[in-house]
């Protein structure tokens, strides 16, 4: 009964003392928040497109606990950005506190439409503020986006079911629905230039027995599983060019997804993929950069014609494959791969490959990898296991680097057949493959066979620049400095950028550079 006793009476005392402390009464805010940026940046965005979300904090410095009567946008209801405060979202707000010595956290986000302009720009400074109190305690910090204008390609949606349209394949007189969003290019359609940016929601589909025609310097973008179909009797004609004139400061074609933010430069898988299905013909990609897509590439079929040539061009950051063939044909010239989840490149299902300066590199360290950066074969399993075989009719690499951070860096897998064949050779190629350090062996694997293997450099140092960040340049320590063949070298006679190599011919897509000294 005491000890009861006692406790009521300390239980008293505790609520008498904490009705009297001070601690939470909060005096007005005068003017002296002090801000983890005076200006906040906002990356640049898409009209229409929402940004990222970006972080204010707010910091009380004093010895009081204090209260900001008003916390607001300059431009009201009517701006583009966004706030959002302990959890609640709008564009104003009264009475919020903050304790001594404590801060507090505004997060901010803009979308905006460039039609709302009186004027015509493809991008505009978008400039508001958030003010903190009024009157002579007024603070401000200042909020600038950078908004651009694009051309968006994107599949209707019935307004009445929200229904988004998708894509139909034809099986004689069947229809069939295939659940894939996306819509068939207009005639209008059919010629990217580089007077604005496109973006592309859900997959773009060429028309059959049409050309898409992408200009020098075009920049496309893609939504999340997003990307171009060519089918059959279709065309895709990529421009790039490389010039030397100092003002034209890119004449590349650019492909990438539609987050601008530096946060989203370098993720993978961002959209799907360039994908040539059976039956589209003559695909030139030249001057190109291919960069964080599930698939770089996707080639299907044909492998006796000559499907898809791809010079000058590189492919970064694919979260699969860079570039994926299926029984299907590809001629690649100064080709630069790296970056892939799975394999840089792989010729599946047989096919014709041929390759010739060109840097296939794995360096991949986003998450453990189990494919090489090379891979051929000359099958196809189903669900049950069962192979359906294809010929490999040719796989030629010359003057090639295939190299990573893995052993080996190339694989080839045969079912052998008597009736299909399994051509391949490597040339005079920097290659990494330590057969002590590895599995694969068989007559495939026999580096001495002149039919398969010559004049070939085993796991010697390429020298790269830079892989993390894709600079796939070699340096004076090289081991490919002048050991290419001349006969390919006649054959691409100007490196990836437009460097003479016919005199003294590098091996991969680059001539050796002399590195610059990094900064102390």
């Amino acid at each position: 009964m005491k000890r009861y006793f006692y406790s009521i009476l300390l239980l008293g005392f505790l609520m008498l003392w904490s009705s009297c402390r001070k601690d939470f009464d909060f005096s007005r805010s005068k003017g002296n928040l002090e801000f983890s940026a005076d200006t906040l940046y906002l990356d640049t965005v898409f009209t229409n497109i929402g940004s990222s979300t970006y972080k204010l904090k707010v910091y009380n410095r004093s010895n009081e606990d204090i209260v900001v009567p008003s916390v607001r946008l300059r431009l009201g209801e009517n701006s583009g950005y966004r706030l959002n405060i302990d959890g609640i979202a709008g564009k104003s707000f009264e009475n919020i506190e903050i304790l001594s010595k404590d801060s507090l956290f505004i997060f901010v986000e803009t979308t905006y439409d460039i039609q709302n302009l009186s004027v015509d720009k493809n991008q505009f400074l978008y400039i508001d503020a958030i003010k903190f109190d009024v009157g002579s305690y007024e603070q401000n910090v200042e909020l600038v986006s950078l908004i651009q204008d694009a051309i968006f390609i994107y599949p209707a949606r019935d307004e009445a079911t929200k229904i988004i349209e998708t894509l139909k394949s034809y099986n004689g007189n069947e229809v069939v629905d295939t659940g894939i969003q996306g819509r068939v290019l207009q005639p209008n359609e059919l010629n990217f230039t580089n007077e604005k940016p496109y973006v592309i929601y859900g997959f773009a589909v060429v028309p059959n027995g049409e050309t898409l025609n992408i200009e020098a310097g075009a920049r496309v973008h893609f939504h999340d599983n997003s990307g171009l179909i060519v089918p059959p009797g279709a065309s895709i004609h990529v421009n790039g060019s490389w010039s030397s004139d100092p003002d034209v400061l890119e004449n590349e074609v650019i492909f990438e997804g539609d987050r601008l933010e530096p946060l989203y430069s370098d993720i993978p898988g961002q959209w799907s993929a360039i994908w040539l299905l059976e039956g589209s013909i003559n695909n030139i990609i030249n001057y190109a950069t291919i960069k964080n897509a599930t698939i770089g590439i996707l080639s299907e079929g044909d492998p006796d014609s000559n499907k898809l040539t791809i010079t000058n061009s590189q492919i970064y950051n694919s979260s699969s494959f860079g570039i994926l063939g299926q029984n299907t044909s590809i001629l690649g010239e100064n080709v630069v791969i790296n970056n892939s989840g799975l394999c840089s490149f792989a010729g599946t299902l047989g096919g014709k490959y041929n390759f010739t300066h060109s840097t296939i590199a794995n360096y991949w360290n986003t998450s453990a990898r189990q494919l090489p950066a090379l891979l051929l074969n000359n099958f196809i399993l189903d669900e049950n296991d069962n192979a359906t075989l294809a010929n490999l009719t040719e796989a030629n690499f010359n003057n090639c680097i295939i190299y990573g951070n893995d052993n080996p860096e190339f694989q080839l897998e045969e079912i052998e057949d008597d009736n299909v064949v399994f051509n391949f050779k490597f040339t005079n190629c920097l290659i990494r493959f330590n057969s002590r350090n590895t599995n694969l062996t068989g007559p495939n694997y026999d580096l001495d066979d002149t039919s398969h293997y010559e004049g070939n450099i085993f796991n010697q140092d390429p020298n790269f620049l830079n892989t993390d960040k894709n600079q796939m340049h070699i340096g004076k320590a090289s081991a490919a400095i002048n050991q290419g063949l001349a006969t390919f070298a006649t054959q691409v006679p100007f490196d990836i950028l437009n460097v003479d190599r016919t005199t003294s011919p590098d091996l991969g897509a680059y001539q050796h550079i002399v590195f610059p000294e990094e900064e102390e």
